[in-house]
């Protein structure tokens, strides 16, 4: 893969490829998710729609490398899990979760260093001058600067999503997953985490992004494919103008549901019985 996420001959590069993978709970036989093949390109924008219970943390889980399929085969950034180390693949996946454990009292810098060893505490003497460097500038280009030297505990719920994302970019990823990013945040904020992620959109033209969200309304501009799960299988899948329509999210949430498009946004609603 080139640098700006190609494959041979232009094509865009394949970042993630399941193929009729399953998940089954041992103890209890479940079935989380249920013969999910799926290609996920480089410079794509992919949400993540379902109900609760769908099995979309589960998705997220397989392609972050944080665990292994029950049946079928899955592969990130070339390599298939069970035949790589999981450590070292999650090392070039950025991960973005709001449950994500980081020191409340560590600088906004600090938090966004730690991205460069993944670890939570910071590890003090792997961070040269360079790598200094990159966490500011992620800090900037995240526009939260002014943040620097704020304790991540005082930052706002939407200041504190966008030092995640900066954190995960530490790693230089081809491939970003944001779990619910949006999770308890306010108007403003929200919209300052949409704005940030469009712009990252634009500017890093081969970063694939896979968002989980509830909410039509969460999904920035450059979200181009949609995937339904329904009782961890999907439901259907394509550009999120072939999916995001009332009667495939009718389908999918057991509800008439309504969907309008405005300026590139989305919107949902509950329809008449």
């Amino acid at each position: 893969m080139t640098a700006n996420g190609t494959a041979a001959g232009g094509t865009p590069a394949v970042v993630a490829a399941l193929d009729a993978a399953s998940v089954r709970r041992y103890t209890t036989g479940q079935v989380i998710l249920d013969d999910v093949s799926w290609t996920v390109r480089s410079g794509e924008h992919w949400a993540l729609l379902g109900a609760n219970g769908a099995g979309k943390t589960t998705l997220l889980r397989l392609i972050g490398a944080l665990m292994h399929p029950t049946t079928g085969t899955v592969e990130v950034l070339g390599h298939r899990l069970g035949r790589v180390d999981m450590r070292e693949l999650r090392a070039h996946i950025g991960l973005v979760s709001s449950a994500q454990k980081v020191p409340l009292d560590a600088t906004a810098h600090t938090v966004v260093l730690t991205g460069h060893t993944g670890t939570v505490q910071p590890l003090w003497r792997k961070y040269d001058t360079e790598v200094r460097d990159r966490a500011h500038a992620l800090l900037a280009e995240l526009d939260i600067k002014e943040l620097e030297q704020r304790p991540y505990g005082v930052c706002s719920g939407g200041q504190r999503a966008r030092v995640l994302v900066a954190r995960a970019l530490m790693a230089d990823p081809s491939l970003l997953l944001l779990d619910e990013p949006f999770n308890a945040l306010d108007l403003p904020s929200r919209e300052d985490l949409i704005d940030a992620m469009h712009r990252l959109a634009v500017t890093r033209t081969g970063l694939a992004t896979i968002t989980v969200t509830h909410h039509l309304e969460e999904l920035s501009p450059a979200i181009g494919h949609v995937m339904l799960l329904k009782e961890g299988r999907v439901l259907t899948s394509g550009t999120a103008e072939q999916v995001l329509t009332g009667d495939r999210l009718t389908e999918c949430f057991g509800r008439p549901i309504e969907v309008s498009r405005h300026d590139g946004r989305w919107l949902a609603r509950s329809g008449r019985r």
